[in-house]
């Protein structure tokens, strides 16, 4: 069992930058996958940014690309996502997910509420 632990939303305006935290425990992060999906009101959820457990390169939805960075930290079973220039379109609540090769089969944070002002 992994259990992932998201922080850093909050309310900020447009333009502005978040930076979103996920702490696992229980197991070491260095072998799966990990990504942030988010799910706003109405919305199905979708994936925002994955990056492979080894190697690889990180991928990104077309609508965050140029603006948002994930990263990870094996060292700290950590994995973060830089998000700037944020639009309100963006307002949604962001879950943390780690996995072996379906997101959906995998372990998902408890999410944290991002909200962009106009």
């Amino acid at each position: 069992q992994v259990q992932l632990v998201e922080s850093g939303g909050g309310l900020v305006q447009a333009g502005g930058s978040l930076r979103l935290s996920c702490v696992a425990s229980g197991r070491a992060i260095i072998r799966y996958n990990m990504g942030w999906f988010r799910q706003a009101p109405g919305k199905e959820r979708e994936t925002v940014a994955t990056i492979p457990w080894i190697g690889g390169t990180p991928s990104y939805a077309d609508s965050v690309k140029d603006r948002f960075t994930i990263s990870r930290d094996n060292g700290k079973n950590t994995v973060n996502l830089q998000m700037n220039s944020l639009k309100p379109g963006d307002t949604a609540v962001y879950y943390c997910v780690a996995y072996y090769s379906d997101p959906f089969s995998g372990y998902w944070g408890q999410g944290t509420q991002v909200t962009v002002s106009s």
